[in-house]
Order: C-alpha cells, then structure tokens, then sequence
C-alpha cells in the first residue's frame, strides 16, 4: 500500500512539476517575448554571439524547446540563417541548465515549499482579482508557476525516499550503464522536459535509489530524448528548418555518444579534479560541463557543419500556396488560371474555418476531392483555430503579393478579373475575422446552460449550416443563374438577421437575462450577418463577371 501510495504521489509531483513550468513559460513568453525576440536578432551577427544569445534567453525562460521553437520559426521565415539558428540551439542547450543548479542548491537544500506556499497564494489572489490585466495575470502565472514548481519538486522528493524505505533499488545497481542513458531517454520522451527527468533524478540520487554514474547516464538520455519535440514541430515545414532539426539532433547524439563513452573519466574529473563532493552539485555540473563541451567542439565547424546539413532535404518555396508558389509571371495565361484556383480554394478554406468555428458537420472539402488533398496535405483539420486563422492570414498575403505583381503583366480587361478576384479574398478574410473575434462569444453560447442562449445559438448553427452547403454548390458549379441565387441569398441573409433579431427581442422579454448577455447575442448575430454577407460578397465576386448583372448586389459593397 504504501508503495502505491508512493508512485501516486510520485506521478502527482511530476504532473505539478511539468504543470509549473508551463505556467513559468507562458509567462515569461507573453510578459518579454517581444523583447526576447528583438534581442535574439540582434545577437546574429556571429557564431559566438548566437550561442551566448540562446544560453542568455534559455536560461531566462527556462526552456529550451520554447527557445528553439522561436528559433525556427525565424528560420522558416527566412530570418535567420541556419548556421546561426544552430548555434543559438547549441547556447540554449547550455542556458537551461540554469533550471537544474536552482532545483539542486535551493530545492534540497532549504525547506522552500514555506516559501512556495505564500507565493502560491499571492499569485492566485492577484490572478482572480486582477487577472484582467495582462501583465498581472502573467505575473501571476510566474507566481503560481514558481511555487508549483518546489511543491511538486517536494511531492517527488517525499515519493522517493519513502520508495527507498520500501523498495530495495539494490538489485538494478549492477545494470549497465546503457540500462540508465534508455531510462533517462524515455522518461524525457514521456515527458518531454529534461528538466523534469533531472528533477527526478536529482530526487533518487537524493535519497541513494541510485548512484552518481547511474545518474549521470539518465541525464545523458534526457539530452537526446528532448530533442524529439523539436523534431516534430518541423514536421511539414520547409527544408531549413528541417535542417537546423536535424543538425540539433546529430549534435545531441554525438555529444551523448562521447560523453557516454568516457564517462567515468568525466566523472571523475567533476569529483577529484574539481572536487565537487556533493553529489547533487556534481550532477548539475556533469550536465553543464557536457553541455559546455559540446558547444565549444561545434562552435568552430558550423561553417562545414551547416555546409553537410544541406545535403538533406529538398528545397521548398517557403509557400503556403497550393498554386501560385511556382507561378510564371512571363506567361500571362497560366498564371491568371492558377491565380483564379488560389483564389478559389482561399474561399473555401473560408468556409471551413467558419464551419469548425461555429461546430458544423462542413462538407465542403468532401464535394471538392482536390480540396480535400489539399487541406490534408496541409494538415488543415489538426491545426488549432489560431493556427488555422494564422494559416489563413499568411495565404492572403501571399496571394496579396502575387496579385501587386501579376496585374503588371495582364491585359486591362484581365486586370478587372484580377481586381475581383483580390476583393473576393478581402471578403473572405473578413468573414473568417468576423467569427474569429468571437471566439470566447462562440465558446459561451454553445455551453451555455440558458436555454434562450443555448437555443439561439443552434438556431444560427442550423441556418448557416444550410448557407455554407448553398455557398460551396454555387463554387464548384458553372451554371448560368449565380446572379439570381446571390441576388436571393442576400435578401434572405438579411431578411433571416431581422428575424432572428425581433423573435430575440420576443423571448427576451419573458425571460430574465443579465446586460452582459444580452450584448453578447447581439454582438454574435451581427458579427454572424457581417461574416456571411462578406461571403456572399466573395462569392460573388468571384463567380460573376458581368458587371451588369450585379446592380442588385452593388448593395453590400460597403463591407470590407
């Protein structure tokens, strides 16, 4: 029972620990990332400055994976250059050791959690009575994360010594040293912070579950094991930052490699040489001490390094576009037709955005099956809703960009064409920013337990799930009579807004509901109207071509 006991309160350290340093990330990403950002492209200009750079912020925001994941962000962009972005990676290995001497002098060696709790409390009291404000409830974060971080640091510690007292840890002290470097990879691979597999191993090494050379082997897993995020955020991303990716990996395995097969004398270099007896102390410094070397082994070669790397991968165009990233601009014809699919399918990536936002059942992609290709090469349906609206922000300007250079290169008569083609992409991104707005609006009406609430917005859902369906027959069909379908979808867009509006006003009146609710249904329905009017206006403008027969729909051209 009691060893029970022990791995439960084991598992809720650890799920306190990982909890604390999310809270500590978010924190500090949102209250100086800015300024991180800033400084990190100011300190590219050469190897040794990257490096110092990434160990700077790393050990400041105490992560290396959020550092990293900046990094290639920058990269993707075209920002960095891949040697530099390795060598901030290569400095923001060593920066987050910084976490682990903090854990090993303060949370062992004082009874820190009589600090945590106080903390703990100050950063809840703030968060619930000041929380709106950004910077305070980011600061509140860091508080909360702060003391989390010693508690759940303090659960393990309690978890480890009562598994010594009940678990004889004597009979793996003959596994090989190999046992302890998979151990140390696979919990970081769980886990996926080494901060939180040094934690634990600083507890065992702590209460004599293992021994020094044991855990200096986990801590090397964990420099390999921690890498497997950043591999994945690459996933579906250009051949630079599949490079720097790939570059960080084989430079933690190298590293683990040697340090793994010399690691006694290294060992015994920290405790004779310099006789750093403490065996907690000894650890943190093993892992700076390898981090250390490692960035002063590769330092001097990312000229070849970076040279090698790029024998890996194919170039891409850095593009989002599923058409116009190849386009040639000296052959006028084509480019309008790829331009026109980009176009295109920018509407209907409108729809689906607009679909998940408001929980439809969006069969868009389905009757288009090149579509559907698409967004699954895209990835589109794993992404989050901002990583969708982002995704779709970025395309507009793609396309915007392809646009200012195209129109010099038409006709005038297909200079109109292009004109109508860039004001149904205008229309579609502010459909998309009309419901995006209202996200929180969404979130509270669809759980919300009031029935007038809960009602009204199914009854948005069923209408607009009905428009969609019209909007995407009308996009993949070439019949003749659009002008009179648009022409009726927007009396009845407006016709359904009024109605919806006064049987909402009815209700109202015989039910009690607070000022701030009542804003939030109005301000939903017409955000909810301007979005499938702009839709309309896309559509619209992308399907009919003569302007003769638009006299009726000239009515809605003062939306954006």
């Amino acid at each position: 029972m009691d060893l029970l006991y022990s791995l439960f309160r084991l598992l809720s350290g650890i799920g306190l620990f990982m909890f604390a340093m999310y809270l500590i990330e978010e924190s500090l990403k949102n209250l100086s990332g800015r300024n991180f950002k800033i400084f990190l492209k100011k300190i590219t200009k050469n190897n040794i400055g990257a490096a110092f750079g990434g160990a700077v912020v790393t050990g400041i925001l105490q992560s290396s994976s959020m550092v990293s994941l900046m990094v290639l962000a920058f990269v993707g962009a075209g920002i960095f250059t891949m040697k530099n972005a390795i060598a901030i990676i290569l400095g923001a290995n060593l920066g987050t050791t910084l976490d682990s001497w903090i854990v090993a002098t303060l949370g062992f060696n004082m009874d820190i959690e009589i600090i945590a709790y106080p903390i703990i409390f100050i950063g809840g009291f703030l968060l619930l009575s000041l929380g709106k404000r950004n910077a305070i409830k980011y600061l509140s974060f860091f508080m909360l994360g702060f003391g989390l971080l010693f508690i759940g640091l303090g659960f393990m510690k309690d978890a480890m010594e009562l598994q010594v007292q009940t678990f004889d840890f004597a009979q793996y002290a003959s596994m090989p040293s190999i046992f302890f470097l998979g151990i140390g990879f696979v919990i970081t691979l769980l886990v996926q912070s080494s901060s939180v597999t040094m934690a634990l191993t600083l507890s065992a090494l702590h209460f004599g579950a293992i021994d020094f050379a044991s855990a200096a082997a986990i801590v090397l897993g964990s420099e390999t094991g921690t890498t497997i995020k950043i591999m994945l955020s690459a996933i579906g991303g250009n051949a630079a930052k599949k490079r720097v990716v790939l570059g960080n990996f084989i430079f933690n395995i190298i590293i683990t490699l040697l340090a793994f097969l010399f690691l006694k004398p290294i060992l015994h270099f920290i405790q004779e040489v310099l006789n750093v007896k403490n065996p907690l102390l000894a650890l943190v410094t093993f892992s700076t001490c390898i981090n250390l070397a490692g960035l002063f082994l590769f330092l001097p070669f990312l000229g070849p390094y970076t040279t090698f790397l790029t024998r890996f991968f194919k170039e891409t165009n850095h593009t989002l576009a599923s058409f116009i990233g190849d386009i040639k601009m000296d052959e006028p014809e084509s480019a309008m037709e790829l331009f026109q699919n980009e176009v295109e399918y920018f509407i209907y990536y409108g729809i689906v955005f607009n679909a998940s936002m408001l929980q439809l059942e969006d069969d868009t992609e389905a009757s288009n099956i090149r579509f559907q290709k698409i967004l699954t090469q895209r990835a589109f349906h794993r992404k989050t809703q901002q990583e969708k609206y982002d995704f779709i922000k970025q395309l507009q300007g793609e396309i915007q960009t392809c646009y200012l250079l195209l129109r010099t290169k038409v006709s005038n008569t297909e200079t109109a064409i292009l004109n109508q083609y860039i004001v149904s992409v205008r229309s579609a991104m502010y459909a998309v920013k009309c419901l995006h707005d209202i996200e929180t609006n969404i979130d509270d009406l669809s759980k919300s337990s009031q029935d007038i609430k809960f009602d009204f917005f199914g009854q948005s859902k069923v209408y607009t799930a009905a428009l969609y369906k019209t909007f995407s027959t009308i996009m993949h069909t070439s019949e003749n009579q659009h002008a009179t379908k648009l022409n009726a979808m927007y009396l009845d867009i407006q016709t359904n807004y009024n109605h919806t509006l006064n049987t909402f006003y009815k209700n109202a009146q015989n039910t009690p509901l607070d000022d701030i609710d009542m804003t939030l249904l109005l301000n939903f329905n017409r955000e909810l109207f301007a979005s499938n009017m702009a839709l309309l206006k896309a559509v619209k403008n992308f399907k009919l071509s003569d302007e003769k027969t638009l006299s009726f729909l000239e009515q809605v051209n003062d939306l954006p």
